[in-house]
């Protein structure tokens, strides 16, 4: 078992709810308001989590500032009222933060029962096969 300090706990809450928001702001026909608040949860819970040097170090990494600036960029923009297009910039950015992290997620789902087989289907495991290997490091 992980143990995790009281900030980590915290901070692992804030990145819950600012999931929980931005799906739910989705949802919601891409409510402002609510993508709003799960974006400042979600960035902040990510701080909380794995400190701010971190935050700092992961995000303004030479090799990533294209992928930093969709998805702080696709923030902002939903902060200042265009929801959609913020939502596509961010989400484009997140993809290209995190996939270094895509091949680990793909071998861990594939290992749990229900999800395994239906990540084996054929017409599901080409795309999965694709996502799942990863030529560029982290």
């Amino acid at each position: 078992m992980i143990s995790l300090s009281d900030s980590q706990k915290i901070g692992m809450g804030l990145t819950g709810f600012g999931v929980f928001f931005l799906f739910f702001g989705m949802i919601l026909f891409f409510d402002k308001a609510l993508l709003a608040i799960g974006n400042i949860l979600f960035v902040a819970g990510l701080a909380f989590v794995i400190g701010l040097e971190r935050t700092f170090r992961f995000f303004f990494q030479r090799h990533k500032v294209k992928a930093t600036g969709f998805f702080l960029g696709g923030i902002f923009v939903v902060l200042i009222g265009w929801p959609i297009v913020g939502v596509v910039l961010e989400i484009y950015g997140f993809f290209l933060l995190f996939r270094g992290f895509f091949p680990v997620v793909v071998g861990f789902i594939r290992r749990i029962p229900v999800l395994g087989s239906i990540l084996n289907l054929p017409f599901i495991s080409a795309y999965v096969d694709k996502v799942g290997e990863s030529n560029s490091m982290v």
